[in-house]
């Protein structure tokens, strides 16, 4: 059968980019239909950082308040030496982000933010969430494009204005575009995500607020890994996320890989450091896959957000907000070139694009530095200490400053 359209948005994937795009349509006035494949709608990974880029975009669209209550602001981000836990630099957040910034940085667990969203989207009337429904087939023409939706082993086939593959870094979406010019598969970074969530009352929490800031964002600096720890749950338990290379496991965001990767990459450090990554475990490790797309849309009626379109490391700590800000984004410019689609996707890819590449550049410098060792450590450690906090903070101006600035508004 074949459903009737009428500027009918369809969305590939409910995370956070997916649920994000769903209600950024709705607001500029879009019926969607957003289906996920997965049957019950689970988090992936364990805590995420919310920078003020980001919750500016979700207060906006009503989802911030409901996240607040199980959310926590972090005092700063603290970088340490792994060796000898001496303090580096401290960026300060909290009262003083909110005031640079617009807007809080937050911290939370990934499924606190995805049911902040969920209850958001459960309450607008013009989003139909479909579970346990996968995109087996897309078909293009000048006019719509038609998403053949699989549900229960029954194929329907959903046309509308755009689709949008919001489905992650393993994006079955792009899967079925890899074919045509400019699209291409993930690749493998040669990194490991070694993850943990440890109660503060725990062994492993008291190890942690031994050597660590309980009430911030802190990241242990060594050649051979780092580590970025902060508190979740209003405080009751620590994220722990370490990164060491290592070879391609199996996809997905729980793996399993050799301890011993871990605790190699750890050797040298601080006793009190060695002595909580081991406390903390069983560790989950995952791959660390990247996207690198020539192009992120189609004319016909295509985007591909988030990390479908550009999944990246995650030493920047933007993974999450910039698929937020990719939806919030295409909406408005979809919905600010109503009888030009085309045009509307092609500005949104042109102004993300510089965006995303500088992004990654931020991430690249923070791991080159953050694994830094011999001279280059020595250096690193004594700019920071050079540079007071003020300056560290007006580092980030670009990025948890940013705003979307209106194109056209009819």
């Amino acid at each position: 059968m074949t459903e009737a359209r009428s500027r009918q948005i369809v969305i590939a994937g409910a995370g956070i980019a997916g649920l994000t795009a769903a209600l950024a349509f709705v607001e500029r006035g879009y019926p969607v239909k957003l289906f996920e494949q997965a049957k019950q709608l689970e988090a992936a990974g364990a805590g995420l950082q919310l920078s003020p880029n980001a919750t500016r975009i979700l207060r906006r669209l009503s989802v911030l308040d409901r996240l607040l209550p199980n959310a926590i602001r972090p005092r700063a981000v603290v970088l340490k030496d792994a060796r000898s836990l001496r303090e580096l630099a401290r960026v300060p957040l909290g009262e003083t982000a909110e005031k640079r910034w617009g807007a809080p940085y937050l911290v939370a667990h990934r499924a606190d933010l995805q049911a902040a969203l969920m209850a958001a989207v459960a309450e607008r009337p013009g989003i139909a969430l479909v579970t346990g429904a996968r995109v087996a087939g897309i078909a293009v023409d000048p006019q719509s494009v038609t998403a053949t939706v699989e549900v229960d082993g029954k194929a329907t086939n959903i046309a509308g204005d755009l689709l949008v593959a919001a489905d992650g870094v393993w994006s079955s979406v792009r899967a079925g575009l890899v074919r045509t010019a400019g699209f291409s598969a993930s690749r493998f970074s040669g990194e490991l995500a070694w993850r943990a969530t440890i109660a503060a009352e725990s062994a492993a929490g008291q190890a942690f607020a031994q050597i660590g800031a309980t009430d911030s964002v802190t990241t242990f600096l060594h050649p051979g890994f780092h580590m970025v720890a902060y508190p979740v749950s209003k405080g009751s338990a620590f994220n722990l996320a370490a990164f060491t290379k290592g070879q391609h496991i199996a996809e997905g965001w729980s793996g399993h890989a050799d301890p011993a990767i871990l605790s190699g990459a750890i050797r040298g450090t601080a006793t009190g450091l060695s002595r909580l990554v081991a406390l903390a475990g069983p560790w989950t490790a995952f791959p660390i896959h990247t996207v690198e797309q020539r192009r992120w849309t189609m004319p016909e009626g295509i985007a591909l957000i988030g990390d479908a379109a550009h999944a990246m490391t995650p030493f920047a700590a933007q993974g999450a907000a910039m698929g937020i800000e990719d939806a919030a984004m295409l909406a408005n410019l979809v919905a600010d070139f109503p009888g030009d689609p085309a045009r509307g996707l092609a500005i949104w890819e042109n102004l993300r694009r510089p965006r995303i590449e500088k992004v990654l550049k931020r991430g690249a410098l923070n791991r080159l530095a953050w694994h830094a060792w011999g001279p280059v450590a020595i250096t690193r450690n004594l700019v920071l200490a050079a540079r007071p906090a003020e300056k560290l903070a007006a580092d980030l101006d670009w990025l948890y400053g940013w705003e979307e600035r209106g194109v056209v508004r009819r």
